[in-house]
């Protein structure tokens, strides 16, 4: 599925948004809000951007808002190098350079009629969640919603007070796991697969759509082979070494594919191969 080029006219020219408002998510995840054009900004769930920032670098962010709210536009992103580092920092009424949308996105129409089992790993939650929008925003089109989610320890956790409302929904599945835990928290201990364990999942009528970090998306998908699901029922993100987001750098190149424009949501089916390699 893919969204056409939206409201920016060259794919290589960053336009500057103003920052909205910028909030901390843990102790080093960052979610920026910035003020989009008056006719919006459309997008897909699971695309990406490009951000800039100017005299440091560009960088793909995944879009983490709501595709029903093109009057908002928000990324959330960990700081982890001099370019995210400097978008974290940047305050309200500052500008950051974007290109975009780019990118297929995850499969929310057809998986319509289905099961759909979230798996997020870490700050892998923020490319899930315009597609958790889109589901419960439309939730009479889909089966069972199960978002499972894990991460290293309870300060990790993303987006809590949304993760608690839709705890408290009656029509969705939420189950959280932490690697180490504190003695205030009272939840699961463990790797996010054991979470898959629990569930009772029909094979024949489950869509799973997984982002995390790449040792996590692997256990996952061997968790869902064990219950039945084939590659092609699978789902992953895989955003890596994204430079022009168009194609044309070759840094993304991923076997025969391009990430930046043949995904970076890929049915699993069709990188399976490529997957299981090492250094590739």
């Amino acid at each position: 599925m893919r969204a056409p080029a939206g409201s920016l006219n060259d794919p290589m020219v960053p336009v500057p948004f103003p920052v909205r408002r910028s909030h901390k998510e843990t102790g080093d995840v960052w979610t920026l809000e910035v003020e989009p054009p008056p006719e919006g900004f459309g997008f897909l769930p699971g695309q990406f951007n490009m951000l800039y920032v100017p005299g440091v670098g560009e960088v793909p962010i995944s879009i983490s808002g709501d595709p029903q709210e093109p009057g908002r536009l928000v990324h959330t992103t960990r700081a982890v190098g001099k370019v995210t580092q400097a978008i974290c920092r940047l305050k309200k009424g500052q500008a950051v350079g974007i290109r975009g949308p780019f990118g297929r996105a995850w499969p929310v129409k057809e998986a319509e009629g289905h099961d759909v089992l979230f798996l997020a790993g870490g700050v892998g939650l923020a490319p899930l969640r315009p597609a958790i929008y889109h589901l419960l925003n439309h939730r009479e089109r889909y089966g069972d919603i199960r978002i499972l989610y894990g991460v290293r320890t309870p300060q990790d956790i993303l987006y809590r007070r949304e993760l608690a409302l839709w705890r408290e929904r009656s029509d969705v599945y939420v189950d959280i796991t932490v690697d180490s835990a504190d003695r205030q928290w009272k939840g699961n201990v463990g790797v996010v697969t054991k979470l898959i364990r629990r569930l009772k999942v029909d094979p024949l009528q489950t869509v799973a759509m997984i982002c995390g970090p790449e040792i996590m998306m692997r256990f996952t998908v061997q968790e869902l082979y064990a219950a039945g699901l084939e590659d092609e029922d699978i789902y992953v993100t895989m955003e890596r070494n994204m430079k022009c987001a168009v194609g044309f750098c070759g840094h993304c190149q991923f076997g025969p594919s391009f990430i930046c424009k043949d995904g970076p949501v890929f049915r699993f089916d069709r990188i399976a191969h490529l997957f299981r390699l090492r250094e590739i």
